[in-house]
């Protein structure tokens, strides 16, 4: 059996904790984060707000981002192997791929390929606290947070909404155990009534 799991949502809205988890605990399981997808940063367009798009699908190479799923969805014991992960004897039909980005779910080639979809959130004050910590390669400049990225966020997720695209909303102020054996429950149970 192979199974896509999408963890989406906003920025720092513990994706990436959620996936690391998610990673230890499966057979057989691979992630592709979206953020190895981003163009380089000359090519990033300067948007209307003053800002480079950094939060719009057009910074990322959602292309190719397909087609290494698609690598991964023709051959999973190849894809895993090139990668390092080993395959479980145990568990060797099953195959878990898990797509962790904050734009998974605007990208229309790839909406239909998920299995199951997650959507973390946190509320605005929490979410600008949570960037403010964090270090990136390219700094935010100031303003960015107000005057880009929670817009693009706010976009990104009315469209996924009016597309009714369906996704399992997280609560991302809940613990990191509660949402991991939330989200690990749900994959179990999935393989379980395959089986």
């Amino acid at each position: 059996m192979k199974v896509i799991v999408g963890i989406g949502g906003m920025t720092n809205g513990g994706k990436t904790t959620l996936t690391s988890s998610l990673l230890k605990s499966l057979p057989n399981c691979c992630v592709i984060h979206q953020d190895d997808f981003f163009k380089p940063q000359d090519q990033i367009a300067v948007g209307e707000d003053g800002f480079k798009q950094w939060d719009a699908l057009e910074a990322l190479d959602m292309e190719a981002m397909l087609s290494t799923v698609q690598a991964w969805a023709r051959s999973p014991r190849k894809f895993a192997r090139a990668h390092g992960v080993s395959v479980h004897p145990d568990a060797s039909d099953t195959h878990i791929l898990i797509l962790e980005g904050f734009l998974l779910y605007s990208y229309k080639p790839l909406v239909d390929l998920y299995t199951l979809r997650y959507f973390l959130t946190v509320p605005y004050e929490e979410c600008k606290q949570r960037r403010s910590t964090r270090s990136y390669m390219v700094p935010d400049p100031p303003g960015l947070f107000d005057g880009h990225v929670w817009p693009m966020y706010q976009k990104y997720r009315q469209e996924m909404e009016a597309d009714g695209v369906e996704v399992v909303y997280l609560d991302g102020m809940k613990s990191r155990e509660e949402l991991f054996h939330q989200v690990l429950e749900d994959i179990q149970n999935l393989l379980l009534n395959h089986s």
